[in-house]
């Protein structure tokens, strides 16, 4: 598997502040992945210009793959974004979301055929942004400062060998957090673009994965993030989303009709 090309896939919207951090924590990882994808849901310039001046600072690949705002259209620019990507394996993190030094290693080193994995999230509190955005802060540890839920910041990889993969899908799933091969999505025709607005987008593309008889993985101690404070979106889609979700879960439903066959060539 250590051949295995992989793409780090990085959702955003509207906030390069918070991009920033995230490339910065990108490019003090361990192990560099293939090819960076940056999945952006209509951002303004600002967005751009980052990007632009991050991708002299990569020895690999730093795309942007950008559509128009038409509303919260997640579903629709990761599967526009993962057409695009060139690795067999896809790591997937949201932009607001920094990565432990060893976030792509960790995951690389529990790739498994027929599974995907998660790991977990560290939230970092609302009241130590400005200390965060002024010293462009990416490394933390259990005992840093402005975080909470510190025992999952503990990277002991020792310990993640008590988890073991499991058929199950598991309510401590992030989206922002994952990773999976980029056949598992195409068998499954990625993620289900009848899903807008906030919610359920990536449990209900996991739950066809286990559909298709996919096991799951949790990196419990490795594979960290630490999400940053953000308020919460608008939930005005969230139920029509939730009976999406509970249809593939009644009908054991696999395969996503409005999905990424669209972008594929």
């Amino acid at each position: 598997m250590k051949t295995l090309k992989t793409t780090l896939l990085i959702a955003t919207y509207n906030w390069p502040k918070a991009l920033e951090l995230v490339l910065l924590s990108a490019k003090k990882q361990s192990q560099l992945p293939d090819q960076i994808i940056i999945a952006d849901d209509g951002s303004t310039n600002d967005t751009k210009v980052l990007i632009d001046s991050f991708k002299t600072q990569f020895s690999i690949p730093l795309v942007h793959v950008w559509q128009e705002d038409n509303g919260f259209r997640k579903a629709h620019i990761l599967n526009k974004a993962v057409a695009q990507a060139t690795g067999d394996y896809i790591i997937q993190v949201d932009g607001d979301c920094i990565m432990h030094p060893h976030f792509i290693k960790d995951h690389l080193q529990f790739v498994t055929d027929n599974t995907y994995l998660f790991g977990s999230r560290v939230n970092i509190q609302k009241d130590y942004l400005d200390t965060l955005f002024s010293t462009k802060q990416t490394y933390f540890t259990a005992f840093s400062k402005g975080i909470k839920k510190r025992t999952r910041a503990l990277h002991i990889p020792f310990l993640s060998q008590l988890y073991k993969s499991s058929s199950v899908f598991s309510s401590k799933f992030r989206g922002c957090n994952t990773s999976y091969f980029k056949k598992d999505f195409v068998a499954v025709n990625g993620y289900n673009e009848d899903i807008t607005g906030w919610g359920r987008e990536d449990s209900e593309l996991i739950l066809r994965f286990h559909n298709i008889g996919l096991q799951a993985r949790r990196l419990r101690y490795r594979g960290i993030v630490f999400h940053i404070y953000h308020n919460e979106k608008s939930r005005d889609r969230f139920e029509i989303n939730d009976t999406i979700e509970q249809k593939t879960i009644n009908e054991v439903v696999k395969w996503a009709k409005n999905g990424v066959d669209k972008y594929l060539t």
